[in-house]
């Protein structure tokens, strides 16, 4: 949504400088299994952050660590600055309100209609009902779904449930999303629905964000298109441009095998990652 028609999140602290996220040598493991190993990496702010990796390489424990939701075995993760791996979780409930969060599986109230499910941040903050819809109706035009502002989850395709989960975390203007796998589980039709909306709320409110996905071609678009205001849509960069706010993360087997930009990753000479990228 665009920021100069927008006021400032209420929730906003201070801004410190530096990145917005930090992890300094964190691992953590499930019944003495590793699952994170030593992983350092740091998030500027304004960039995307595109986490890739096979499938149970911890990526997801990853984003829930971001949240505060896991504590890590050993290391040091700071979001905003502070260090949410020594923090009470009243601070951190007054953190997340400054995160928003988009499940693989939507995670909606199936019992509350839609305008419910997105203001429900709001409500819990007990922001004003006028105010509160207010909001909803933005954000939802903006995810392009006014129209289902009072049906139910389940009557909703799984990508509309997908675009509700990505009006609920934008709800409040956060200063970081983290994204789980927001394509997972639907048809490319619909996934390219979903990566041109996150590439529309990258680049019209330049919010922080760090993306799990197992597609690599939603990796790629999200790496070489824009959203043009002038015109609306997503479009791709001409000249084989590439949004220079896009890095990539690579986890193998609990580790980092990569983290840079998107031309350093294609032009690797790496034999694991030439063969996982091709």
């Amino acid at each position: 949504m665009p920021a100069a028609e927008t006021e400032a999140n209420p929730t906003q602290q201070p801004e410190r400088r530096g990145p917005v996220v930090v992890f300094d040598k964190v691992s953590i493991g499930f019944e003495d299994k590793p699952v994170l190993k030593d992983i350092s990496f740091s998030v500027e702010r304004a960039q995307t952050l595109i986490i890739l990796g096979p499938a149970g390489t911890g990526k997801s424990v990853l984003l829930k660590l971001a949240n505060g939701l896991l504590k890590p075995d050993s290391g040091k993760i700071t979001v905003f600055g502070e260090d949410v791996t020594a923090m009470p979780e009243q601070r951190l409930y007054k953190l997340r309100a400054r995160i928003g969060m988009v499940f693989q599986e939507s995670a909606l109230f199936d019992s509350m209609p839609v305008s419910d499910n997105v203001a429900y941040r709001l409500h819990e903050e007990h922001v004003p009902e006028a105010e509160a819809h207010a909001a909803v109706v933005e954000v939802l035009d903006f995810v392009e779904l006014g129209h289902a502002i009072d049906k139910y989850p389940s009557e909703l395709s799984g990508g509309m449930r997908r675009r509700v989960s990505i009006a609920r975390a934008i709800i409040n203007k956060p200063d970081l999303i983290l994204y789980d796998s927001p394509t997972g589980g639907l048809d490319p039709i619909t996934s390219t629905t979903i990566v041109d909306l996150v590439i529309k709320q990258r680049d019209v409110s330049l919010t922080t964000s760090l993306l799990v996905t197992h597609r690599l071609q939603d990796a790629f678009t999200l790496a070489t298109h824009r959203f043009n205001t002038a015109q609306g849509k997503v479009e791709k960069i001409p000249n084989g441009g590439i949004d220079d706010r896009t890095q990539f993360l690579v986890l193998n087997e609990g580790r980092v095998v990569f983290h840079g930009s998107t031309l350093e990753l294609v032009r690797t000479t790496d034999p694991w990652l030439k063969e996982y990228i091709s």
